[in-house]
């Protein structure tokens, strides 16, 4: 594996490639994002792909990739031009892309933007909370796991999130009647450390959420765009996201194995299924359905 840092403007944004560029096995490279996971997180998908030349990056101001325009949000559009900028960099044409969670919502806005850098895009889960039938009890579900962060730290963040994310079905009046979750229930810590810059917890990561991707855009796009959930977390609220994102781009959901980060390993805490996933998207990359 190689690591290069392309320095642009707002950020010096650094990848990782794994294998050759340009690509030997006569397959574009196989370009894995996520927000606000690092390249660290696909770790394990890309020891799958050893045939392949993978590419995994930091997105801005997050893990190595250093911020120098003096913003701490996250959003979809920004976050897709430095994607462009990086698969302009590999010099190696366009990709292939597997996006997960807000790397998915990125991704979506790569292939509206920038269509000719991705010739097939997965995007897993995007949590786009704004396309579900109860987008409102959703949005104020998200102000609440915010509201908790900011009033009580990382850990009680941390497990409202948790209890946010494993709740099945619609935000109904039961999901905000019931307690609070307990941190120490779920080996979180109680005490609070003072910070508050976590960007899956505070608002810093709102704009990811709140993306309504282009359709006429996507559609227009030459890139087959598949929108992919895990057998496990159909009904949970990436799940539906994931199903309301299909539907609003006209096609059926396609089913991986395990849940929300089903192509990570025993490091991540929590355990998918790592060959069964990366089988599935090397199947859905040669056009199965």
């Amino acid at each position: 594996m190689k690591t290069y840092t392309l320095e642009t403007p707002g950020a010096d944004l650094v990848y990782d490639v794994r294998g050759p560029l340009p690509a030997t096995d006569g397959r574009p490279p196989l370009f894995m994002i996520g927000s606000p996971m690092e390249a660290s997180g696909f770790a394990t998908l890309a020891a799958r792909f050893p045939e392949r030349t993978v590419v995994t990056y930091d997105p801005r101001g997050l893990g190595r990739s250093i911020r120098k325009d003096g913003r701490v949000d996250h959003t979809p559009q920004i976050q897709a031009d430095d994607v462009h900028a990086v698969v302009e960099a590999l010099g190696a044409g366009p990709v292939e892309m597997f996006a997960s969670s807000g790397g998915a919502v990125t991704a979506l806005a790569v292939v509206a933007v920038h269509p000719q850098d991705v010739t097939t895009l997965v995007a897993h889960e995007p949590p786009l909370i704004t396309l579900v039938p109860d987008a409102a009890a959703a949005v104020r579900a998200r102000a609440a796991l915010r509201d908790t962060y900011e009033k009580q730290g990382w850990g009680a963040g941390m497990a409202a999130f948790i209890a946010m994310t494993s709740w099945e079905g619609e935000f109904t009046d039961a999901y905000f009647a019931q307690p609070a979750a307990d941190p120490a229930a779920f080996g979180m810590p109680t005490e609070d450390d003072g910070s508050r810059d976590d960007p899956l917890l505070s608002d810093r990561s709102w704009a990811v959420s709140d993306f309504r991707p282009d359709v006429d855009a996507l559609t227009a796009a030459p890139t087959r765009v598949v929108i992919a959930v895990g057998e496990e977390s159909r009904d949970v609220q990436t799940g539906r996201t994931a199903a309301a994102t299909a539907e609003l781009l006209g096609q059926p959901v396609t089913v991986f194995p395990s849940h929300h980060g089903g192509f990570c390993g025993a490091e991540s805490g929590y355990a998918g299924k790592p060959d069964e996933f990366a089988q599935r998207l090397r199947e859905v990359f040669e056009g199965a359905s």
